[in-house]
């Protein structure tokens, strides 16, 4: 007779539902700094450019707290994970957009849309974590909940620059048709 291979305990399945989590979104915070780093060079003459630039600046720093975060929990950085979201953010600039060089007000758009559903999935990382600190004494709440906040505000200020965006867009095209 064969030995069975042991099953593994439902904290070593936990665990690694876990680690398959964060380094998912590991790699969505990725494309993420990576796009809000972007738009904050192209946007640095614009009205708003503070508000770009901080958004990245935070973007950044909240990745790098989920690094630590990941770190504090013994889970590894799956880098090809990593290294697929950094070079999937690459190939999605190359959409079409009705303009062969430059970027159109409708890449704004979609580039502000697309960071807005990132910082979204972000916020719902914190909640899930946040719900699992009351269960982990290596998680802290308040950090956590101080994350879960300021992503909030994040998805606030995408909401306003995307209003801005889309007035902008809109109202040159009808001025265009008629």
């Amino acid at each position: 007779m064969g030995s069975a291979t042991p099953r593994p305990s439902s904290a070593d399945a936990a665990g690694q539902m876990l680690g398959i989590y964060l380094n998912d979104h590991l790699a969505g915070a990725t494309a993420g700094v990576e796009l809000s780093r972007r738009m904050a060079r192209a946007h640095r003459r614009s009205g708003r450019s503070d508000d770009v630039k901080r958004l990245a600046t935070e973007i950044a720093s909240d990745r790098w707290s989920l690094i630590r975060l990941m770190e504090d929990l013994d889970v590894p950085v799956r880098r090809y994970k990593f290294y697929g979201a950094w070079a999937g953010e690459k190939v999605g600039r190359l959409k079409l957009n009705g303009r062969l060089i430059r970027q159109s007000g409708l890449s704004v758009l979609l580039e502000l849309e697309t960071l807005r559903i990132g910082v979204e999935g972000k916020a719902l990382l914190w909640s899930a974590l946040l719900a699992a600190a009351a269960d982990d004494p290596r998680l802290d709440a308040d950090r956590i909940r101080e994350l879960r906040d300021r992503a909030g505000q994040q998805m606030d200020i995408l909401e306003s620059l995307h209003a801005d965006a889309a007035s902008t867009l809109f109202r040159r095209s009808e001025q265009a048709v008629a």
